[in-house]
């Protein structure tokens, strides 16, 4: 049900580059009554999945670390980023899309993954809802080396930490991806691992 306070009046599209940011113009009906026009600017990059892979008898996971840019000039020295796999759902659905996507970077190939929940990851400026999935893994569903396509940039490296490992690495700093940290700390809290 759409919000019968909120009216969009306009939307202009400032860049189509990479992906879309566009200013949404828009009316508010507030409590006291009266009308408020306001503009925003909203990120539109699509929606995805993401993805933590473990394995109970090893307790370990398997994590990815690629370059990011918007990181890089945040004040990542490295620009390098340990995260859990994900990508864009490019019309696909969630589950579809996930299982592609943990073949490409990580070279596992899985058939069974659990949602568990979606997430708004940055509300303020982005569109994107993401699909988070747990599955289990072990090394004879790995098929391939994993790394992401070449002709999409990816340059992925594929990391089998042990559980306790990556959770650490949350509070030494070495993880900072809020996707891979909600994961991590689902595992916990559930006691999977």
């Amino acid at each position: 049900m759409k919000n019968p306070n909120i009216t969009l009046l306009n939307t202009e599209i400032l860049s189509d580059n990479w992906y879309t940011l566009n200013k949404v113009t828009y009316s508010v009906s507030k409590k006291d009554g009266t009308t408020e026009t306001q503009s925003r600017e909203a990120y539109d990059r699509g929606n995805g999945a993401v993805i933590l892979l473990y394995n109970k008898t090893s307790k370990t996971v398997i994590l990815t670390r690629q370059f990011r840019l918007p990181t890089y000039i945040n004040g990542n020295s490295t620009g390098m980023l340990i995260e859990a796999c994900a990508g864009l759902l490019d019309n696909d659905n969630p589950e579809n899309c996930i299982k592609r996507e943990t073949e490409e970077e990580t070279g596992y190939k899985i058939s069974k993954v659990e949602k568990i929940f979606e997430a708004y990851m940055s509300p303020g400026s982005v569109t994107e809802i993401l699909y988070f999935f747990i599955a289990e893994y072990s090394h004879e569903m790995k098929i391939n080396d994993g790394g992401g396509l070449e002709e999409e940039g990816e340059n992925i490296e594929v990391l089998e930490l042990p559980f306790e490992q990556s959770l650490s690495m949350i509070d030494t700093g070495e993880i900072k991806d809020a996707k891979t940290i909600m994961l991590l700390q689902h595992l916990r809290i559930k006691g999977i691992l």
